[in-house]
């Protein structure tokens, strides 16, 4: 389909509006300058990255169709590919927790950090007040601060030169919000009666991006049969990804691209939806190594019915109001194109592409290579590289596949040929 044969798609499925169809069909930027200049500093110009749709996708039984804004090749096709597999055994079931985020207050100099922190936790109901009085438009929501530790961190290693020194952790549920002003507000509100509880003085106050106690799991179950593909029978593909899987939690090496892999589709919606996905990326990551050994957010499991079992299970940090979900339009009308019901509908859909784009990767890998598709989809950037133009792309782009060529230079000459060909050639040139 062209373009706008998309885009009208959509709009018959009842996915866009009118008006958001029409935004998105714009040749205009769409993001103005006023807009950019309120966003961030020293504006210069917009930056565009391409907006793509995931197909495919039911999750908890609902039909999603998913924005992605990415400028990798093959992304939003392979994880269209995995949610349609998926969409034939039943779709994903996901779940997440309350929006629970975690203000830390770092405290040093306490005259006996052991006392220090039974006086802090004594104070636990005086301090979860005051954290509720510094964001009450929060509790009337129905959030709020929900609990409070504090952990006493002793130097070891080459941190032995310093203090001991105590870490406040106040729990705060953001509701439909990220939250990471809020939980600053609070950590900086408690941070003089902190201070005066300890005895000690009080440096770092803000949140923690490993939000342990706000995640999100996906899972899905589907028949081997399903995954046969290129000649592979299906039980010896589910097979070759349970073998991928057992390789990521035994290798740190080979965990980290097993989770490049998943935040290639969460980084992906969550750009197009507004999102942090820094702070995603951090907390991700962080969770994985949680237990002293780099390993795996999603793993994969052949059970004895037959069945390739699939769960993901890692922080997701998200929200759907606040920043620029309230200024960017293509944000809003992405948001819209979801139908979003709140942050923990958004990190089900994040976390059920994260899923959908892992099993994509390992299937890949586990039978034909990762190359063979990649490379196909990225012959088209590589024809545009070149300098081909309208028609050109996809004719270029064919004959760099058909050769098995996939490089600059090879476009370029294929790109040379195909203009000699179409030039007219003139009377008298002996070819009469």
């Amino acid at each position: 389909m062209s373009r706008a044969a998309r885009l009208e798609a959509l709009r018959e499925a009842g996915f866009l509006s009118e008006e958001d169809a029409a935004l998105l069909s714009r040749d205009a930027p769409l993001l103005e300058d006023g807009t950019a200049e309120a966003m961030i500093e020293n504006v210069v110009a917009r930056f565009e990255l391409p907006l793509g749709i995931g197909l495919n996708f039911v999750i908890n039984g609902r039909d999603r169709v998913v924005p992605m804004a990415v400028e990798e090749p093959s992304i939003v096709a392979a994880v269209s590919h995995a949610a349609n597999i998926v969409r034939q055994a039943g779709g994903f079931e996901a779940g997440a927790d309350r929006s629970v985020m975690t203000a830390q207050i770092q405290v040093v100099g306490s005259p006996d950090p052991v006392v220090a922190r039974e006086r802090i936790l004594a104070a636990r109901q005086e301090l979860l007040a005051q954290a509720d009085a510094l964001e009450p438009g929060m509790v009337r929501r129905g959030g709020g601060a929900t609990d409070l530790e504090v952990r006493h961190l002793r130097p070891r290693g080459s941190a032995s030169r310093y203090e001991e020194m105590l870490v406040v952790h106040v729990y705060v549920d953001t509701c439909d919000a990220m939250g990471a002003n809020l939980i600053n507000t609070v950590a900086e509100g408690l941070a003089e009666r902190v201070e005066k509880l300890s005895g000690g003085r009080v440096f770092l106050r803000i949140l923690s991006n490993l939000n342990d106690r706000r995640r999100v799991r996906a899972s899905c179950r589907v028949p081997a049969h399903l995954l046969a593909w290129h000649g592979f029978p299906g039980d010896e593909v589910a097979r070759a990804i349970e073998r991928a899987s057992v390789f990521a939690e035994q290798d740190p090496y080979r965990a980290a691209t097993h989770n490049k892999g998943i935040m290639n589709g969460i980084d992906a919606v969550a750009i197009a939806t507004g999102q942090d996905w820094r702070a995603i990326e951090a907390g991700a990551h962080a969770f994985a190594a949680s237990d002293g050994t780099y390993g795996p957010l999603a793993r994969w499991t052949l059970l004895p019915d037959g069945c390739l079992e699939g769960v993901l299970d890692m922080p997701m940090a998200v929200g759907t109001v606040g920043g620029p979900i309230r200024l960017h339009p293509v944000v809003q009308a992405m948001h819209r194109m979801l139908d979003v019901r709140g942050a923990a509908d958004l990190a089900c859909v994040l976390g059920s592409v994260g899923l959908a784009q892992n099993l994509a990767a390992i299937k890949a890998l586990g039978t034909t290579g990762i190359q063979k598709g990649h490379m196909a989809l990225h012959a088209r950037s590589v024809a545009a590289t070149a300098g081909a133009l309208g028609d050109e792309v996809e004719l270029v782009a064919a004959e760099l596949i058909a050769a098995g060529q996939i490089k600059v230079a090879v476009a370029t000459e294929r790109l040379r040929a195909l203009r000699e060909a179409r030039q007219p050639r003139a009377v008298g040139d002996g070819s009469a």
